[in-house]
This record gives structure tokens, C-alpha cells and sequence, in this order.
């Protein structure tokens, strides 16, 4: 008889976004003249960059034409799109080779593949608050889970516990959803850490591109002895508006072994076994990113973002409200007023101030009393949202 697999029947539902939609659209219902500001998203909200389209447009003409159409791809990646990602770690200083470069439809669909490589009876430690498929991943597998929480003493970046056992350590900086970063030596605590109890590292750097302080790490590469213990996995989501168009890239370097098998191959043989690659159109159009024009391009996005993060910053910092995250993150991670809980200051900025924004509760269990705001919405929605705190929250 067939049996399914039991470990979904342990997932926790997911209320967040369902509560949100639902308090969202009873309160339009009842105040449909009311302009409400979303500061909640944690979509892009501006197009493709030039350079992209350019590119795929060539992409798609060449596919109708016999001499320059392309069926199935390579299934760790197009050579030139792998070539072009090396490149941009080079030029940060970070030696990665092309065939440690593995090119998939996005970090999401990586974060739980990726878990193919490690046996079921090993445990994944989640910093948290976190990104909630760290966890639903791993419990589909039915994997034991270190809820390892952090809080506003280490600002949401926290060092390892060594007392605490993990096989798999996943560590996302800039982080989802508290835009905390890990200083370079938190990295290496936590590279060494993994070393001396044969861990492995899935790093996530999904947000790496909006890093502009010089001594925060772009990659876990940066870090010495990283690439005999991790892993990372990248995306163009966020860095060039891929959410729609989906591209993400993974590193495993040649380096990684346990009991005597490397990773690297492991994965060779996983993608080609479980895939057949992503659209040569993708990836040209990705390819595009890693140009010189497509860099100043995204950048220029980029910087849009960081802008409406740093109006609301700066409306956190003129009422005294505490929060981290913002500099070099999209997103802020705010402690609610008055010791309000998640959802009762979600109810309190809808009702009163017309604002939308992600209760921290959604997030892990350490999570409540705080809440996400994010700053992919548009400059003129965020200049309101930020007027209306400054105003209503004053000496919260």
C-alpha cells in the first residue's frame, strides 16, 4: 500500500500571508476610498534593467532562427553564464572556478534541493527569526531541527554555540526578514565552527548586493577555510528583478568533502539526474547582469531601494523606535511599540495609519514584537508611510 509521506502532516500552516490578505481585503470593503501604502512586499517593484531585455530579446530571435536555435541546455549551466559568474567573484578577489558554479531557476528551489546531499538522519540548525522554508524544507524531509533563536543583544546575527551539535547550518546575510548582516568575524566563528564538527554551511546571499559597508562580506568565501565547510546559494531575484523571470546560481567548491565524497560531484550527478537545465533565454538574459553596463544598470535599482530604506530609517531613528536593518539590507526589522505584539501593531498601522507591513510573528517564534517592513515599494509610498510614522508613532 502506498504511504505518503507523513512529515507534511507536521508542517505548521501558514497563516501569515492568508491573515494578511484576509484583514487587507475586509478593511478595503469597509473603507474603499482609503489609500493604502504596502511596505510589506518582498517582490521587486521595478522592471528589468536594459541591458536584460536587450539580451533577451536576442535571446528570443535567435531561437526562431535554425542556424542559432539552442534545445536543451547543460544541466549544471550554460558554459558562458557559468564563465561570467566566476568572473564576478574574481573580481571581488574570491577564487571560484566555472564548474563550481551550478545555475538553477532561483535560490528557493536550491535551498530545498540542495538538501539531496545529506543524509536524513543529520540535523539543520535555523538562525532565527528566518525565512520560512528553511524550516518547512527540512521538516518535509523529516529532519531534526536546532531552532537556534538570536534576538537584539547580538542585533539578530548571532555567534555559534558550542555546545550545540549541527550537521547543516543555513546563515542568510543580509538576512530575511531582519536585515541583519554577520560582521566578518561572526563568519569565521561560525567557518570555524563547522570545520572542527564537520558541518556544512548553505549560505544564503540572496541580498548580497545591497552590502555597502566594506567589512561586511559579500560571500562565506571571503572567509578562510570556508571552502572546505560551505555552500552558497545566490539568486538575481532581488539583485536584478528576477523574481519573475527566475534565475539563481549555487557555489560548491571542489574542496568539499565528507566521509570521503565531494559535494561538488554529488551535485554534478544530481542535476543531471533531476534537471534539464534553465532556458537558454534565461540565461542570456542573466548573463547580461554580470556586463559592465548591466552592473551599473542594477545598481541603479538598487539604489532606489536603498534610498526609500534609509526615509524609513531615518523615521525610525527621528521617534526613537528601535530596529536593524535597512543599510545594507532592503528590509527593516522593527521592535513594536509599547510592547504591542506582531498582529495587534499589523492591526494598529492598517487601521490607523493605512500601512501594510509583515508581522515578525510569521517569522519563528522568538519573532513576536516585531515587524518587517520592507522598501522594494515605491519612493512616493514610502515618503507617505514614513510622514504617517513620524507623526503617529513620535516617542514610542
Amino acid at each position: 500500500m502506498l504511504k505518503p509521506n507523513a512529515n507534511y502532516a507536521k508542517l505548521n500552516e501558514s497563516y501569515l500571508f492568508f491573515n494578511i490578505a484576509r484583514k487587507v481585503k475586509a478593511y478595503q470593503q469597509k473603507n474603499p476610498n482609503k489609500k493604502l501604502l504596502h511596505l510589506g512586499i518582498g517582490d521587486v517593484s521595478l522592471p528589468l534593467c536594459e541591458a536584460v531585455i536587450n539580451e533577451l530579446h536576442n535571446a528570443v530571435n535567435e531561437q526562431s532562427d535554425e542556424k542559432t536555435f539552442h534545445g536543451y541546455m547543460p544541466e549544471c549551466g550554460a558554459p558562458f553564464l557559468r564563465e561570467r559568474i566566476s568572473d564576478y567573484y574574481k573580481s571581488k578577489g574570491i577564487e571560484i572556478e566555472p564548474d563550481e558554479v551550478f545555475v538553477s531557476s532561483g535560490a528557493s528551489d536550491e535551498l530545498g534541493d540542495i538538501q539531496d546531499l545529506f543524509d536524513k538522519s543529520s540535523n539543520a540548525l535555523i538562525i532565527e527569526p528566518a525565512y520560512p522554508a528553511y524550516v518547512d524544507a527540512n521538516t518535509m524531509a523529516g529532519r531534526e531541527i536546532i531552532h537556534f533563536p538570536s534576538g537584539e543583544k547580538d542585533r539578530f546575527a548571532p555567534y555559534p554555540d558550542k555546545n550545540v551539535k549541527a550537521d547543516i547550518i543555513y546563515i542568510c546575510s543580509p538576512n530575511n526578514p531582519t536585515g541583519a548582516v554577520f560582521t566578518r568575524e561572526k563568519l569565521a566563528s561560525w567557518v570555524e565552527y563547522a570545520n572542527k564538527n564537520g558541518s556544512v554551511i548553505l549560505f544564503d546571499a540572496a541580498y548580497e548586493a545591497f552590502i555597502e559597508d566594506e567589512e561586511i562580506p559579500h560571500s562565506i568565501f571571503e572567509i578562510d577555510g570556508a571552502r572546505s565547510c560551505a555552500i552558497e546559494i545566490c539568486s538575481l531575484s532581488k539583485t536584478a528583478g528576477f523574481t519573475g523571470t527566475r534565475l539563481g546560481y549555487t557555489i560548491i567548491p571542489k574542496d568539499l568533502e565528507k566521509q570521503g565524497m565531494n559535494l561538488n560531484a554529488m551535485w554534478v550527478r544530481n542535476r543531471t539526474t533531476k534537471t534539464n537545465g534553465v532556458s537558454y533565454i534565461i540565461q542570456k538574459g542573466a548573463a547580461a547582469v554580470f556586463t559592465p553596463e548591466g552592473q551599473k544598470q542594477i545598481k541603479e535599482n538598487i539604489n532606489v531601494y536603498k534610498h526609500n530604506a534609509k526615509i524609513l530609517a531615518d523615521a525610525f531613528d527621528s521617534i526613537g523606535l528601535w530596529y536593524c536593518g535597512g543599510k545594507n539590507a532592503p528590509y527593516l526589522w522593527v521592535k513594536c511599540p509599547d510592547g504591542m505584539k506582531s498582529w495587534e501593531f499589523f492591526d494598529y498601522l492598517l487601521n490607523e495609519l493605512q500601512i501594510i507591513g509583515t508581522p515578525g510573528v510569521g517569522f519563528g517564534k522568538n519573532a513576536d514584537g516585531y515587524f518587517r517592513f520592507t522598501s522594494f515599494g515605491s519612493k512616493e509610498e514610502t515618503l507617505l508611510a514614513a510622514e504617517r510614522i513620524k507623526t503617529f508613532l513620535k516617542n514610542a
